[in-house]
């Protein structure tokens, strides 16, 4: 199983999938996925973080900076 940061909390998450899995039989789902933000930035974030994200307004990465807070 393959690993890659949250950009927002900094922890390991799980990616599905790939060449990984085809050695290991593991089958965990992905926990995150990379999103392109208003301000042209793409952030991977785990879906813990995406869910604080504000919904009242476009999100840039000064909103992904302030999730470690």
């Amino acid at each position: 199983m393959a690993t890659e940061r949250c950009d927002g909390c900094n922890e390991a998450v799980n990616i599905g999938g790939g060449i990984a899995d085809i050695w290991t039989l593991s089958f965990e789902p992905t926990e995150g996925m990379t999103l392109e933000l208003a301000d042209g930035t793409e952030h991977f974030l785990c879906y813990d973080c995406i869910d604080r994200l504000p919904e009242d307004r476009e999100v840039t990465a000064a909103d992904v900076a302030g999730l470690d807070d």
